[in-house]
């Protein structure tokens, strides 16, 4: 596989948004991404962002990634998850062994998923006289689970001869029972179920071994930090439904005219005070994260950033993430009643930011942490 020169992904990301936008109700009342549309877009490379050219990726890294996410966001912040989570599922293929990288990556556009939080387990099995492991545990927000071919979840290693440590065990859909639980206020075309490995038997290539040298591992994809690369896009989305809902403000602001105003909204003074602080603020906090982003990236060049770099990549996150949101919240306030239609993009965007926020790499522990390596109480922070 070659790399993906990013101009190409993100054209193909813009001309994606007109559809998403189109069929906005259809993901939402289907509460997952329709497989169409998730498997043309994993045609384009979207669920190959994160993983270097020898795993098949596109090679590009993660400000591209980002951004990506960012003009699908635009069209649909479902579809935008359901990417960056496909994506970043891959970034674990690294240490697969060559059997299992050969059968996931078959399909070099295979739709994949999965949850990084270890709460399962795996503890060494022999069937019909093969090693391998029997894997119990229950994953939450497994988003784009129901359209993907492989779905990974964070395991507890229980080895007989040595320390238990964290892996990623990879299921094939019909292996895991995935509950019908994501009835949610936004975010519901992302599909974010609940997912259960019951007694599961997996070989032993099924579970990555995080022990052993990879030869991929050299790529600066594994020198950026891993928190960062699982939490930049989400930065990056809300970004991205931000600056659709000052274009749609806009767009409203044109053709309505207030009852008992014989001018449009679009000539109040009030809202254009409105339109230009959010445009400003929302350029501001852009700025930040993809600056941080490219400084971060310099350094995985070749060497691993240090800690004061992955505080200001973290916090510029959620500086996006907190920016987004009051944007989002005044555009949807600005508009008036116009907002509160279903075939509004402005309360769909108001809907789905506002689960974006109670993802935990994005919450307010984030910043505490941060604020703890301000003042030299925390010279570590891994969780940085």
């Amino acid at each position: 596989m070659t790399a993906v020169e990013p101009a190409t992904l993100l054209a193909d990301a813009r001309a994606f948004v007109p559809e998403l936008r189109e069929r906005g109700r259809e993901i939402d009342d289907l509460r997952q991404l329709p497989q169409d549309l998730a498997q043309r877009m994993a045609d384009h490379g979207f669920y190959r962002l994160c993983a270097p050219a020898s795993l098949g990726g596109t090679d590009t890294g993660p400000a591209t990634m980002a951004e990506v996410c960012e003009i699908l966001a635009t069209g649909n912040g479902s579809a935008a998850w359901c990417v960056f989570i496909g994506s970043t599922s891959q970034y674990t293929l690294v240490n697969l062994g060559e059997e299992q990288l050969s059968e996931i990556l078959a399909n070099p556009n295979v739709l994949t998923s999965g949850v990084f939080a270890s709460t399962g387990q795996a503890r060494p099995a022999t069937q019909d006289g093969e090693p391998g492991w029997l894997v119990d545990g229950t994953w939450a927000w497994g988003s784009g689970c129901h359209n993907a071919s492989w779905i990974s979840g964070g395991v507890m290693v229980q080895p007989d001869d040595g320390d238990p440590y964290d892996a990623r065990a990879y299921f094939r859909p019909d292996e895991l029972d995935i509950d019908d639980d994501w009835h949610t206020s936004g975010m519901r075309g992302s599909g974010s179920s609940t997912f259960h490995a019951r007694g599961v038997w997996l070989p032993h290539q099924r579970i990555t071994d995080p022990r052993r040298r990879s030869p991929h591992a050299d790529h600066p994809i594994y020198r950026f930090p891993q928190f960062a690369i699982l939490c930049v896009s989400i930065g990056s989305i809300c970004l991205g439904m931000a600056r659709a809902s000052i274009d749609e403000a806009v767009a409203v602001a044109q053709d309505k005219t207030p009852m008992g105003s014989n001018r449009s909204l679009s000539q109040r003074p009030h809202l254009h005070g409105e339109l230009a602080r959010a445009d400003t603020t929302l350029r501001a906090a852009r700025a930040l994260l993809y600056g941080e982003i490219a400084s971060a990236w310099d350094t995985a060049a070749t060497d691993r950033p240090d800690l004061d770099t992955r505080r200001r990549l973290r916090t510029a996150v959620v500086h996006a993430v907190t920016t987004s949101v009051e944007v989002i919240d005044a555009m949807y306030t600005a508009v008036g009643g116009s907002s509160v239609y279903e075939d509004s993009p402005l309360q769909r965007h108001l809907r789905d930011v506002h689960v974006a926020t109670q993802h935990m790499m994005v919450g307010a522990p984030v910043m505490e942490l941060a604020g703890r390596v301000l003042v030299g109480i925390d010279d570590r922070a891994p969780g940085l």
